[in-house]
């Protein structure tokens, strides 16, 4: 479970939006003197990857790809027409060069280092399920009007999202997808507020809007179905109760089947794509794009991700649609000069190396207008692994520490939501603090509806309590070692960005 990402960051810094632009804005002219096809395949089987090709989004240019790529003995899988990505598959060891030489490519290459099998996220730690007789233990605990489990929702009151549902629980008319490993739409705090109509599986690039194909494979896959509660747990007289209870949840499932969990980038291509075209308002994207934590734009791979991935997310915002994104769970200053990445690539074996990121971007979090998050605990301090960053964290939400111990009846400091199964658990990580944050963006729509992403961002951070740097050297687990360091002063710093969200605030 790689990248379910209690995760990372948004990369709405002017200094990464000019990076991107400027790296990638040229890639048009630099390909109109290529040939018009790829020269014949090579003869020689190579291992069966997946790869992304972006060309301009225009037909003519896509259909003469198309056939180049075939030449180059690849298969297309789908053709997103209106952003110039194509997904497509190939055994051909010299595809990515070959494909790179055509007129009309603007970037192209592989989006795993490991053979295609037949058919990450960032939560920090696994999933602590709750027993039976320990949810009896908080329902004893639960006032009038409260949910059963909702004494241990310390994160709720962190953030008045228990007195904002007096005033205004979200509307129905907005949708949250959670992109993510799958969402259990039969659990009975999530089917209430669950839109089948805007849920699909995208796992291969693909969209498969059968009934149930959202669902996650197994009680394993947990990460999606626990951050949908945690945005729109109807209160219903059953178990936990989310931020926005009156908004819809849809559920896109973007990761691997099988152990691995990873998110590929052709699947979160098809995933902000879908969300766009079938009217969602917000996506959640607590995981990073696998294989690579970092992708670095001298490598020709890397570039087509970020390109292919960046072209998908955009395409959503210019449709109206908010991304909000996990900062990540590294304990990383997302402002530094160099930070080691010692887990990439992570579907085959990972080779150390030192990246500078602000050229090696962190998918989507770093994009240009992505809602980057990062994660506190019951303290309202910064939790001990999540990724901060002056200039590009631009808001902070409740994400768990278990370190910050609550005063409730199962002293957690994680935050308790639904699981597979009709269970509940408590998780911690940058991935339980973005659903707070989409959950509080969905109120602002709810109450602006034709407020625009940018609008809805803004607002996040005017509506934000910011607690500013600590005064004391910050030591997140206790262990009497300074474990970061906060840049930046009371109105907007490296550990909150411009602050803690507030949902009340949100909604009066």
């Amino acid at each position: 479970m790689a990248h379910l990402r209690s995760r990372r960051r948004l990369a709405l810094a002017v200094p990464v939006v000019l990076s991107l632009t400027a790296s990638l804005g040229f890639l048009p002219g630099a390909a109109s003197a290529a040939p018009l096809t790829a020269p014949a395949a090579t003869t020689a089987d190579g291992p069966n990857l997946a790869y992304v090709v972006n060309t301009k989004a225009d037909h003519q240019t896509i259909e003469s790809v198309k056939k180049a790529i075939t030449a180059a003995g690849g298969s297309v899988v789908i053709a997103y027409e209106q952003i110039g990505v194509i997904v497509v598959h190939s055994a051909n060891p010299d595809f990515g060069k070959q494909i790179r030489a055509v007129r009309g490519v603007q970037s192209a290459g592989a989006t795993r280092t490991s053979p295609l099998t037949p058919a990450g996220t960032t939560d920090e730690g696994a999933a602590q399920v709750l027993s039976a007789a320990e949810a009896a233990k908080v329902s004893s605990s639960a006032t009038s009007g409260e949910e059963p489990l909702e004494a241990d929702q310390w994160d709720l009151r962190a953030i008045g999202a228990d007195k904002a549902a007096d005033i205004n629980p979200g509307s129905k008319n907005v949708t949250v997808a959670v992109i993510d490993v799958g969402v259990d739409d039969t659990h009975p705090d999530i089917a209430p507020n669950f839109s089948a109509s805007q849920s699909a599986n995208c796992v291969g690039g693909k969209a498969d809007t059968t009934y149930g194909a959202w669902r996650p494979v197994d009680a394993d896959h947990y990460h999606g179905t626990h951050v949908a509660g945690e945005i729109a747990a109807a209160r219903n007289g059953v178990g936990v109760a989310g931020v926005a209870p009156g908004v819809k949840v849809a559920g896109i499932t973007v990761a691997e089947p099988d152990s691995t969990q990873l998110f590929y980038p052709e699947s979160v291509v098809c995933a902000f794509v879908f969300a766009a075209d079938h009217g969602v308002e917000i996506t959640n994207n607590s995981y990073y794009v696998d294989p690579w934590l970092y992708n670095c734009l001298d490598d020709p791979d890397q570039r087509a991700i970020v390109d292919a991935v960046n072209r998908a997310q955009l395409y959503a915002q210019k449709k109206g649609t908010l991304n909000v994104a996990a900062a990540g769970n590294s304990n990383d200053d997302l402002d530094s000069d160099a930070i080691v990445d010692d887990s990439s690539p992570d579907d085959s074996t990972a080779v150390p190396r030192t990246v500078d990121p602000h050229q090696c971007f962190d998918v989507p979090t770093q994009l240009p207008g992505v809602v980057t998050v990062s994660s506190t605990g019951v303290k309202g301090a910064k939790s001990y692994f999540s990724s901060y960053g002056d200039g590009v964290i631009d808001v902070a939400a409740p994400g768990g520490d278990k370190y910050q111990i609550p005063d409730t009846p199962s002293k957690n400091g994680r935050i308790l939501s639904t699981l597979p199964n009709n269970q509940y658990g408590y998780l911690q990580g940058t991935s339980m603090a973005t659903p707070h944050v989409a959950a509080v963006a969905a109120l602002l729509k709810s109450k602006y509806p034709w407020a625009t992403p940018a609008q809805l961002q803004a607002l996040l951070k005017a509506q934000a309590d910011n607690p500013g740097c600590p005064t004391d050297p910050y030591d997140g687990n206790g262990d009497g070692v300074v474990d970061a360091t906060c840049a930046g002063g009371k109105r907007v710093n490296g550990f909150y960005g411009a602050g803690i969200v507030n949902a009340l605030r949100a909604v009066k």
